[in-house]
């Protein structure tokens, strides 16, 4: 074992979205997804092993949190503490570079940033593939932060082979602006909304069915660097996830009316000539999948159609590291 350890993790935006759980204790998904890894939204997490505190500590940015937030990280860190017979606190200490808990994914690349350090610390040294397996119990998507480029979360059917596959590096001229509508935290949970979708919503089982369908075209598509058909196929799948939700009962959504009008926008952009190509996670913000030699100007037109939001542009991100 290590006295301290540190890790770096990018955030990950779903191209093929998960939305649900077939187990909600081991975080097993209802169905494979596939995703983007970013380089502009990240974490960084040190974790310390500390006799001279009682309890494990959880600071984020800057603030120590609750006991209820503190509880949620110590059952994670028991993941790794139980493997190799240790009990002692450990003081984590994590900086979101990520509006946290508003639809840009801050808990993939915070699960990712931990699992890794504790990965480390404890001298487990696993390698990406099996680590996924782990930072899946802090959330779902983290499991595809650990690798960069285009990632796939293989939903599997238990908790040894549920796990994550780099798929492409993505080094193919291709890059992602966020349009930040609203980076408050959401009303409605991830994991609530899931639920909610998965037990009431009628359109649920044809979401499956099509999102299968989604991953296979979009492989094909991103071997073959067909970048269009990639977007194409993201932005359909994303709208059809949105779609389940307004099928669910209460119906909910994560789109607000200025999440509209950015939609409206991209497709004008788009019938300009520029190869731009929406999506968007639980919650009300607006991500672009664009050429990253094309993202400039697609983000000066954003910036002066929506002159009081950030507008921002991501490369492709890589694979978690230590520092």
């Amino acid at each position: 074992m290590k006295q301290s350890a540190k890790a770096k993790a990018h955030t990950n935006i779903a191209l093929i979205k998960y939305w649900g759980k077939k187990d909600p204790e081991l975080f097993l998904p209802m169905n494979s997804s596939l995703s983007l890894t970013l380089d502009e939204f990240y974490t960084e997490t040190s974790v310390e092993f500390n006799t001279d505190i009682e309890k494990d500590c959880f600071i984020l940015n800057h603030e120590e949190q609750s006991e209820k937030e503190t509880q949620k990280i110590s059952r994670f860190l028991d993941l790794f503490r139980q493997e190799i017979g240790c009990t002692t606190p450990i003081h984590v200490s994590s900086q979101n570079f990520v509006p946290t808990a508003a639809g840009l994914a801050s808990s993939a690349s915070a699960f990712a940033a931990l699992g890794a350090a504790m990965n480390s610390i404890t001298g487990m040294n696993m390698d990406l593939s099996t680590l996924s397996t782990y930072v899946r119990r802090g959330s779902g998507s983290a499991t595809r932060s650990l690798y960069g480029g285009f990632v796939e979360w293989q939903m599997g059917d238990c908790n040894e082979n549920s796990l994550a596959v780099p798929v492409d590096d993505a080094s193919w001229d291709i890059a992602m602006i966020t349009v930040a509508v609203n980076t408050k935290q959401k009303t409605i949970s991830s994991r609530e909304g899931m639920q909610l979708t998965v037990e009431t919503s009628n359109f649920y089982p044809s979401w499956i069915e099509s999102a299968t369908k989604d991953l296979k075209d979009i492989k094909q598509a991103i071997h073959t660097k067909d970048f269009e058909q990639v977007g194409l196929i993201t932005e359909a799948n994303g709208m059809k996830m949105h779609g389940t939700m307004l099928g669910a009962l209460p119906p909910f959504t994560y789109m607000e009316p200025l999440s509209l009008e950015v939609l409206a926008k991209v497709r004008e952009i788009r019938g300009q000539g520029w190869q731009c190509y929406f999506t968007m996670d639980a919650g009300p913000n607006v991500k672009i999948l664009c050429r990253q030699s094309e993202a400039e100007a697609i983000q000066t037109l954003l910036k002066k159609a929506f002159p009081n939001n950030p507008v921002i542009i991501s490369k492709v991100g890589g694979g978690v590291e230590l520092i």
